[in-house]
């Protein structure tokens, strides 16, 4: 039991690196090409913040 634990936690951890992080270029790009009505309301947030008012 304690392997399978140990095995989600290192998936858990290796998705995580995929994401780019808020507020990076490549963030920006990324939310710029999603459809604005998939956005949560601090993606939105986030978004202004960084990629619109630099």
């Amino acid at each position: 039991m304690t392997a399978s634990v140990l095995m989600a936690g290192v998936f858990a951890i290796s998705l995580s690196g995929c994401a780019p992080e808020v507020g990076s270029d490549k963030w920006c790009k990324q939310m710029s090409e999603k459809d604005k009505g998939d956005w949560s309301g601090n993606e939105a947030a986030d978004y202004a913040k960084h990629c619109v008012f630099k």
